[in-house]
């Protein structure tokens, strides 16, 4: 897909999302971010993007809401002219023993996880449908992809991350005929959490066959591959430095 003036849309405005929303707004898109809470990072991103001499807009919404979703897919569209990129990142991680995990909590994951994943899918086809085609990008996690849970406490975050998987299979059978690709990617250790403790990045590096973080970066180039890509749909891409495979 040619990238010239084209819009994308991104769930979630800060660290990766932020460096990727810069980078498309590099290959000279316009680039709609949704936050949740974090307002002060999606404008941050906003501001280097209008550096780049592109069109922003910055659209607070609850994705795990039906009507949040389609609010904010029609106002990127009003703001910006078009849809032609939608990129789902918003996601809850947190950690919890089983027996721990109420209603509210298995819901406030999967709510965020996979159910806004598709209900902004759904909120896009339209304008999508309307540009003559595009690409839908997921996010799932290495864990996931990998078949099989490696940590304990993360049930829900697990099943929704295999379920983006499923998701996003089945909406590339489904969107194949408009001429939507849809994949997804499912970072390893890209960028260490706030709070890792030198002892923790230092045992991540030991079991990544590559031995060291992966960076933001390379999110970034998987980012850039699929939507220049025009024959690559319904796959999962892996940059975990080789995590799955030990």
């Amino acid at each position: 897909m040619e990238l010239h003036d084209r819009v994308a849309l991104i769930t979630g405005g800060k660290r990766i999302g932020a460096a990727i929303a810069i980078d498309l707004a590099r290959r000279k898109m316009d680039v709609a971010l949704c936050y949740n809470r974090s307002r002060r990072e999606a404008e941050v991103a906003a501001d280097a993007i209008r550096a780049a001499g592109r069109r922003v807009v910055v659209i607070q919404a609850d994705v795990s809401q039906a009507r949040d979703c389609q609010r904010l897919v029609n106002d990127a569209v009003t703001s910006l002219g078009r849809l032609d990129v939608l990129i789902n990142m918003a996601s809850v991680y947190s950690s919890a023993p089983f027996e721990q995990i109420d209603e509210a909590a298995w819901d406030s994951v999967i709510d965020v996880d996979l159910k806004g994943a598709f209900l902004c899918s759904r909120a896009a086809l339209a304008p999508l449908r309307a540009a003559g085609g595009g690409r839908i990008i997921n996010f799932t996690d290495w864990v996931a992809a990998s078949g099989r849970p490696r940590y304990k406490g993360y049930v829900p975050y697990y099943v929704a991350k295999r379920a983006i998987i499923g998701l996003t299979e089945a909406l590339a059978l489904e969107l194949a005929s408009d001429r939507i690709l849809v994949n997804a990617i499912a970072p390893g250790p890209i960028l260490p959490p706030p709070g890792t403790t030198t002892e923790e990045r230092t045992a991540v590096e030991a079991s990544t066959p590559l031995g060291r973080w992966g960076g933001e970066q390379e999110i970034v180039k998987a980012v850039a591959f699929l939507l220049e890509s025009d024959f690559v749909t319904g796959d999962t891409i892996r940059v975990d430095g080789g995590r799955h495979v030990r």
